[in-house]
């Protein structure tokens, strides 16, 4: 009998250390390794396009993870100094990773912290923004995802809109470094046609008023690219242009519905997504953002126009043309 109990116990072990070599052989997902990941969020302020942009990075990463990751969303609501404080306090919780939502919310992560990961998203240019060496090859703990529309095809759609234009009123943000690169690409399409711009700057929020209303006194039409200082004041736009008969261009969705006749804009909802299949490659596979290009998103652009303003100014759209909304 006891040679019989010692001959089960012997096997009982076998089994169990069997069982826990098998257990170690098979594939096993985040939630099954105890693999958890904490996600700090800086969204620089609150506007559709931003909004669109976290919602689809955390849509994708909660699908991707499941259970296994958790966000910390901050909002800056603007301020520049809030940035700075989000982004200490992320790296002083040592989170595993950073998505930063618009430049100054990415300026102020990548002057925190050379250590933690950090994912950018609705941010036109990097090199511009000065937190990676080329976008090709960032060179340091930043990548993440354009939102760079193409301007040529902006510029173009402006031309069709307003044929017997003379002069363009260029309005944007000069503290958004984005802002002037876009800038910078319309007035090359502009000269290319031979169509005369101006520059009209805003350094804040207090300015955009008087800075539109000379614009419109001055200009047939103007182009608002993206930016997140008029995105945020697109009332003001509206009811100063509209008046005035002015038409916008807009460089994304957000600002057309809010004071444009037409855009032709990426989907920031994809934007996200894009962003956070990045971030999956370096939370779970281990890419190093420093060798992760700037990636864009080619999908889903559209020719858009809002229907309320169209109809205020009187004016008509091509057929083929998406009323935002739809």
């Amino acid at each position: 009998m006891k040679k019989w109990m010692k001959m089960v116990a012997t096997m009982m072990v076998a089994a169990m250390a069997l069982t826990a070599c098998g257990g170690s052989e098979a594939p096993a997902d985040d939630a099954a390794s105890g693999e958890t990941y904490t996600v700090g969020i800086i969204q620089q302020l609150e506007h559709p396009a931003l909004d669109a942009a976290t919602q689809g990075f955390q849509d994708k990463l909660t699908e991707l993870l499941g259970d296994s990751v958790t966000f910390d969303y901050q909002n800056a609501q603007g301020e520049q100094t809030n940035c700075t404080t989000i982004a200490t306090k992320f790296v002083s919780n040592e989170v595993d990773l950073i998505m930063a939502n618009a430049t100054t919310a990415l300026q102020s992560a990548a002057a925190a912290t050379g250590d933690i990961p950090i994912v950018g998203t609705s941010v036109t240019d990097y090199v511009t923004a000065g937190v990676v060496d080329s976008n090709e090859a960032p060179g340091k703990n930043v990548t993440g995802a354009s939102d760079l529309a193409p301007i040529d095809q902006q510029i173009a759609m402006l031309l069709e809109l307003v044929p017997d234009v003379t002069k363009v009123g260029i309005v944007y943000c000069s503290a958004e470094p984005n802002s002037i690169y876009q800038s910078q690409l319309a007035q090359a399409e502009l000269d290319k046609a031979g169509v005369a711009w101006a520059e009209y700057t805003a350094a804040d929020s207090n300015e955009v008023q008087s800075v539109v209303t000379k614009a419109v006194s001055e200009c047939d039409v103007l182009y608002v690219p993206t930016d997140n200082t008029m995105a945020n004041n697109t009332e003001i736009i509206k009811n100063v242009a509209v008046p005035a008969g002015i038409p916008v261009i807009a460089g994304e969705e957000g600002i057309c519905s809010g004071c444009g006749i037409a855009t032709l804009s990426i989907s920031y909802y994809d934007l996200g997504v894009k962003a956070a299949e990045m971030a999956y490659e370096i939370l779970v596979n281990g890419a190093n953002p420093a060798e992760m290009p700037i990636e864009y998103v080619s999908d889903g652009i559209t020719e858009k126009y809002n229907p309320e303003i169209v109809e205020a100014l009187g004016m008509t759209v091509p057929e083929g043309m998406v009323a935002i909304g739809e």
